[in-house]
C-alpha cells in the first residue's frame, strides 16, 4: 500500500512537473530557437521531477527570444550547461525508448531466454537508438537521402556512449527491483510501481552518464546543435 501510493505521487509529481514546462513553452510563449529543447525538457521533467523544473527555468527559459525582450541579455551560461543539456538529450531518448520498448514487450509478451526483462532489455535500447536517431534526423543540416546516414553516424559518435551508460545503469537497476526489492507480485507496464522504479532508475543513470558525456564534450566529439541548424 505504502509502494502504490508513493508510486502514484512520484509519477504525478513528474506528469505535473513534464506539464509546466509544457505549458510555459506553448502557452506562455517561452519558446527556444534550439526547437529541440522544447522536446527534451518536458521528458526530462517525467523523471527529474521539480529538479528538472528548477533546471529548465534558470537556465534554458532564458534563452528565449520572449525572456529576453523582457529581461535583455540572458545570463552567462555556467560551463556545465553543456554536459547539462548533453544528458538531458540522451536521457530523452531513453525515458521515450523505455515507454515504447516496456510497452511493446508487455503487450507482445514476447520473450528472451524464457524471461521477459531480457527482452525488456533489448527492446529499450534499440528504442532510445531508434528515439536518438528520429532526434537527429529532424535536427540534422543536411537533406536528401544523406540525412539518415548523417542522423546515424552523429549517434553512433556523439550519443552512444552516454546512451549506453544510462541504460546499463537503468537495467542493474531494474534486474534488482524485479528481483530482490519487489520479486512478488512481478512488476510490469501496468502497474504504477513499475513507472517508480522506472524513475529512479532513469534519474540514476543521468547522474551515472554525466562523466560519459563529459568526456564526449571535452574531446569535442559531442556538439550542441546551432539555433541555425534548427530553423
Amino acid at each position: 500500500m505504502v509502494l502504490m501510493s508513493l508510486s502514484w505521487i512520484t509519477i504525478g509529481v513528474g506528469v505535473v512537473s513534464s506539464a509546466s514546462i509544457v505549458v510555459d513553452i506553448r502557452v506562455h510563449k517561452y519558446r527556444q530557437l534550439l526547437k529541440s529543447e522544447e522536446f527534451v525538457w518536458p521528458v526530462t521533467g517525467l523523471y527529474l521531477g521539480p529538479a528538472a523544473v528548477v533546471a529548465y527555468r534558470r537556465w534554458i527559459r532564458p534563452h528565449s527570444p520572449r525572456w529576453q525582450q523582457r529581461h535583455g541579455r540572458p545570463p552567462k551560461k555556467p560551463q556545465q550547461l553543456a554536459i547539462l543539456t548533453g544528458v538531458c538529450q540522451c536521457g530523452a531518448h531513453c525515458a521515450l525508448g523505455v515507454v515504447l520498448g516496456e510497452v511493446f514487450v508487455f503487450a507482445s509478451g514476447i520473450k528472451l531466454a524464457g524471461e521477459t526483462l531480457w527482452a525488456s532489455y533489448v527492446s529499450d535500447y534499440l528504442g532510445a537508438v531508434v528515439v536518438g536517431v528520429t532526434f537527429r534526423y529532424f535536427i540534422s543540416g543536411r537533406r536528401g537521402r544523406h540525412r539518415i546516414w548523417d542522423a546515424i553516424v552523429t549517434v553512433a559518435k556523439a550519443d552512444l556512449l552516454t546512451v549506453t551508460v544510462f541504460e546499463m545503469v537503468l537495467f542493474v537497476w531494474l534486474a534488482l527491483s524485479h528481483h530482490v526489492i519487489v520479486p512478488e507480485p512481478p512488476l510490469n507496464p501496468a502497474t504504477p510501481a513499475f513507472w517508480f522504479f522506472t524513475q529512479i532508475g532513469l534519474a540514476s543513470g543521468f547522474i551515472a552518464a554525466w562523466p560519459a558525456t563529459a568526456w564526449l564534450i571535452r574531446r569535442g566529439i559531442k556538439v550542441e546543435p546551432q539555433p541555425a541548424q534548427l530553423r
